[in-house]
């Protein structure tokens, strides 16, 4: 804090409590005091204004940077119709075998699922045909049923084990087309 904040100013008093004259012949006299605090608080003025320009200074000297990169710029580019036209045509030919991938992966899928759903229902076929309460089964015919059913697990087995052998073999072709 400055000694200017500090001073005890009242309108209308002066800040010289004594008068000037009684100084104007003396030779050997020193500096007033109350000149002293004048020039005290004039200094102190200055530092303050000095410091007021250096906070200024330093909030404004990225100014001209700033205007420049807020600088609104537009800029039109006119392109004829046939320019687009063959930029339009090498976009497509870019996508479409990309989309003709997909579709052709789409349809595996659905094979696949349609092949799983057909499994599932033979399951469930099965299942109720074993089921079933056997009346009147001979030794003979219960052997034979539990050799059917083993028979039924062993081709269900192996129908996965070909699907999944399927699956690697369209995998390899899509990887074989790809590369």
């Amino acid at each position: 804090m400055s000694r200017l904040s500090k001073a005890n100013l009242r309108a209308r008093d002066s800040i010289f409590a004594t008068r000037p004259e009684q100084y104007l012949g003396d030779i050997q006299a020193r500096c007033p005091p109350d000149l002293e605090e004048c020039v005290m608080a004039m200094e102190d003025c200055c530092a303050e204004a000095f410091e007021a320009q250096m906070l200024l200074r330093n909030g404004t000297q990225d100014l001209p940077r700033m205007t420049k990169v807020l600088q609104n710029e537009r800029v039109f580019l006119l392109v004829n119709e046939d320019t687009i036209k063959r930029y339009k045509r090498g976009l497509e030919d870019e996508v479409e075998p990309a989309i003709s991938d997909l579709i052709d992966r789409a349809e595996q899928g659905l094979a696949l699922l349609e092949r799983k759903a057909q499994t599932l229902e033979a399951k469930v076929e099965n299942s109720k045909s074993a089921n079933k309460p056997a009346t009147g089964t001979s030794a003979v015919q219960k052997i034979e049923a539990r050799r059917l059913q083993s028979l039924v697990k062993q081709r269900e087995k192996l129908e996965a084990d070909v699907r999944a052998l399927e699956e690697e073999i369209l995998q390899k072709k899509a990887k074989k087309n790809r590369s």
